[in-house]
């Protein structure tokens, strides 16, 4: 089993990582493969609405969201971790997931158990988290909760590691995810098979 933990930080080591970090540790100990993918520091552009992804399965503009959909594939679980931007996530997490979503959304994140993460300095955390979670639960993706919500306060890695608090909270999303993964293997091992999907039904309001 490998969970795919996705730093959406500028900065590789800063305070998301360090957060991520400590989930990839309890994941390790379960364990459970875990590896931090850091989507950069470059500019990452949004989705332009082409289309070409519903016959390639892939995004037209490359770069790393490709790369990044390539590793999903075998991914059993995902973190998505975003430093907080205006009480959102980081603006290239945003382009990243919107296509990375939009290319996967039907096929490779359905049912596959994933939690979202937020590091701030002092606000914004919930709104950020609820943004990330979005992505998750219009997926079919099970979400994976804590102790309390998931975040860590601090403006640098070291006072990220003194919110004792907050990296226990990573800790349990580490023990919760590892959790269900195994719950979901079991399952499988007794025959349990995924529920039925039916034909989408799109409704436009605007006749």
């Amino acid at each position: 089993m490998k969970v795919l933990l996705v730093n959406g930080s500028p900065r590789k080591n800063g305070c998301t990582y360090t957060a991520l970090a400590e989930i990839a540790k309890v994941l390790k100990n379960e364990s459970i493969e875990a590896e931090i993918y850091h989507i950069g520091s470059q500019a990452i552009s949004g989705c332009t609405a082409c289309g070409s992804c519903f016959e390639t399965k892939r995004c037209q503009a490359g770069d790393e969201v490709n790369t990044f959909l390539e590793k999903a594939k075998a991914a059993d679980g995902f973190v998505f971790g975003s430093p907080v931007y205006f009480a959102s996530i980081s603006g290239s997490l945003a382009a990243f997931l919107d296509r990375a979503f939009y290319v996967g959304r039907s096929t490779i994140f359905p049912y596959k158990p994933a939690a979202a993460v937020v590091s701030c300095r002092r606000g914004g955390a919930t709104a950020a988290l609820d943004c990330l979670n979005k992505y998750i639960t219009i997926s079919q993706m099970p979400l994976v909760a804590s102790r309390y919500w998931n975040m860590v306060h601090g403006n640098k890695p070291d006072e990220v590691r003194q919110d004792l608090e907050g990296m226990q909270v990573m800790r349990y999303v580490g023990k919760n995810m590892a959790w269900i993964l195994k719950s979901i293997e079991a399952g499988k091992k007794v025959g349990l098979t995924l529920p039925e999907q039916e034909p989408a039904a799109r409704t436009n309001f605007i006749r």
